[in-house]
């Protein structure tokens, strides 16, 4: 399976080379980069790379306790493969890493990608402490929130067990991040083409955070899918795929 050392830790991922884009994908808490896998397999004309973070899916090492400790990752991942440049595009917490890259690395962001995500991401009580005092039902109501009511019950099924086998550390500290990042007041500062996709089903990132996010980067554009929920990349990928194509077609 393909890994790469960054900074002495074993990184895995995925990738599809064909264009001359290149294009970061970073998954969420407790995530991994298999919910990417049509995204990386369907995009065109496009370098597209998807990582599992460390601690998560088959990356080495631990988790890391701050959106800031992930976004440094990631810029490690770049300079592994010599990119300069590369669109980011995240979900949820990965939305976070995406934003927080844009706004400490500009000169390394040629884009974003911000996937159900927001500028503040507060997590409630119930998950923080349920995932330590009951780990397995916590991911289980994770994942009744993560979906839309008309989900396929499979699509579901193997998302609660993606994250299921996500070590419980691991995924509190994903969590306490989220809840510790708030950059709404610093959104004017991106200035990089930025995507926005929202999905009207969401509920632990309604669509009211993409708004923000919208109305608050200079020149960002918002698709927002229909009866879709957190998971909007897995419930439907062909029009988070299109939506992602069409931004990547205007970059030139």
């Amino acid at each position: 399976m393909p890994t790469v050392d960054v900074n002495g830790v074993p990184i895995f991922y995925v990738r599809r080379l064909g264009g001359k884009h290149n294009l970061v994908f970073v998954h969420g808490a407790g995530g991994s980069h298999q919910i990417w896998l049509h995204q990386v397999n369907s995009l065109h004309q496009v370098n597209a790379y998807a990582l599992d973070l460390p601690g998560h899916g088959r990356s080495g090492s631990e988790g890391r306790g701050s959106i800031g400790e992930y976004g440094d990752l990631v810029i490690a991942f770049l300079d592994a493969f010599g990119i300069e440049k590369a669109v980011i595009s995240g979900h949820s917490m990965g939305g976070a890493i995406a934003l927080d890259l844009a706004l400490r690395y500009p000169e390394r962001t040629a884009g974003l990608v911000l996937v159900c995500t927001g500028a503040r991401l507060r997590v409630t009580p119930l998950i923080l402490d349920g995932i330590r005092q009951d780990f397995q039902g916590t991911v289980n109501l994770i994942g009744q929130f993560a979906y839309a009511p008309d989900a396929p019950p499979e699509v579901v099924r193997l998302g609660q067990e993606q994250m299921a086998r996500t070590p419980p550390e691991v995924l509190y500290h994903d969590f306490a991040a989220c809840d510790a990042f708030d950059v709404r007041d610093r959104l004017a500062e991106i200035h990089c083409p930025t995507l926005v996709i929202s999905a009207t089903a969401d509920r632990l990132t309604p669509l009211k955070y993409g708004d923000y996010l919208q109305k608050h980067i200079a020149g960002a554009r918002l698709t927002v899918i229909e009866d879709a929920g957190h998971m909007v990349m897995l419930e439907r990928p062909m029009q988070v795929t299109q939506a992602i194509q069409d931004f990547l077609a205007d970059l030139g």
